[in-house]
């Protein structure tokens, strides 16, 4: 029944979270509308036709004429403006665009790029694939360095060891991913010292020139920067949060009696500890790899020009591409909402003691 509950409650929080970001998107200042006419003024400047009616212009009072509602558009033919509202679907009331566009939404009709004339859903489908692999080889590493420093870090808890890798973890942690990554870039990608790795792309020019071992090679050469300036910030929580599940499964009754019983800490460890300290932490894996896909990436992505979807999103946010932003929004928190469930559900897997029922009455 909780399960049924939190898919039913998908739609109505996919309304609601279009519904907010339409109303400050639209009504926000610098849309296609305004960056068109903002366009048509430099391309009038630069051939130097209007150079001294700008400042005539100017000094106009805004009338009530449809023309004087976009900034920069004082001296253009308000017929001008009429066909570029039609252009971008902006001649149309602002209501009536939203449930169009919710309409198309609810059978994945994402429309048309204002500026790159492709598809919404065929972009993100293109970009897709570079975003899943920074996010899925980045998340695969965090877990595969916290889980092993964690459960050590709880085996030597007060310890040297513990104090010092703790102390390293919370500066990588403190540090911003995108000031790692530049100085990752500075270091080591022709910066002011060496320059081992590429800086932009995900794989190199030639690509399809290499043989099946040298694309790989290829591929995760580019790949690294990325992926370090991302593993270094996302492996410090899991890793205490691991640590602390281990010293509380430690610290049990049941542990105990296993070491009255005879058995080594091996076998106590990895027979007793391990699976009831490392259920929840699997549980997550789900909601680990979406989060780390979906918003660690963006900045990532942009600064080591990766063409993926956090790239996507944030050129169309400059460019106010609208039918990107909504369309990759809606897929976005589409997927967040799905995964939410079925990180649920993995818990339900890993420990069936739990009743969600009960959490949702």
């Amino acid at each position: 029944m909780y399960f049924l509950k939190r898919l039913f409650l998908i739609p109505p929080t996919l309304f609601v979270i279009i519904l907010i970001n339409f109303m400050i998107v639209q009504t926000a200042p610098g849309g296609p509308v305004e960056q068109f006419i903002a366009k048509m003024n430099h391309a009038a400047q630069a051939s130097g036709e209007v150079a001294t009616a700008n400042v005539v212009n100017a000094t106009i009072t805004a009338n009530n004429d449809q023309s004087q509602q976009y900034r920069g558009s004082v001296g253009i033919d308000a017929e001008i403006i009429a066909k570029i509202k039609t252009l971008y679907g902006f001649d149309l009331p602002i209501q009536e665009r939203f449930w169009m566009m919710v309409k198309k939404f609810a059978v994945f009709d994402f429309g048309v790029s204002f500026y790159q004339d492709k598809k919404v859903i065929d972009l993100i489908w293109e970009k897709l694939p570079v975003s899943i692999s920074i996010g899925l080889w980045s998340t695969l590493l965090v877990y595969l360095i916290s889980i092993p420093l964690g459960i050590k870090k709880a085996l030597r808890d007060g310890s040297k060891f513990d104090v010092t890798t703790s102390t390293i973890i919370i500066i990588g942690h403190a540090v911003p991913s995108f000031l790692f990554a530049m100085l990752l870039i500075i270091f080591f990608a022709g910066g002011n010292f060496l320059h081992i790795f590429p800086l932009h792309g995900l794989v190199s020019p030639n690509f399809e020139e290499l043989n099946w071992w040298q694309k790989i090679m290829d591929y995760f050469w580019h790949m690294t920067l990325p992926i370090i300036s991302m593993v270094v910030g996302g492996f410090a929580a899991l890793t205490f949060f691991v640590k602390n599940s281990f010293l509380e499964e430690i610290n049990k009754q049941y542990v105990t009696t296993a070491y009255a019983k005879g058995l080594n800490q091996r076998a106590v460890l990895y027979r007793h500890v391990f699976r009831n300290a490392m259920m929840i932490v699997i549980a997550g894996f789900p909601a680990a790899i979406i989060s780390i896909l979906f918003t660690g990436s963006m900045l990532t992505e942009v600064i080591f020009s990766l063409d993926g979807l956090g790239l996507m999103g944030y050129e169309a946010a400059i460019s106010r591409d609208y039918p990107v932003m909504f369309g990759t929004l809606y897929f976005f928190t589409l997927v967040g909402l799905i995964t939410a469930v079925i990180s649920d559900f993995t818990y339900k897997i890993v420990d069936p003691r739990l009743n969600f029922d009960s959490f949702s009455s």
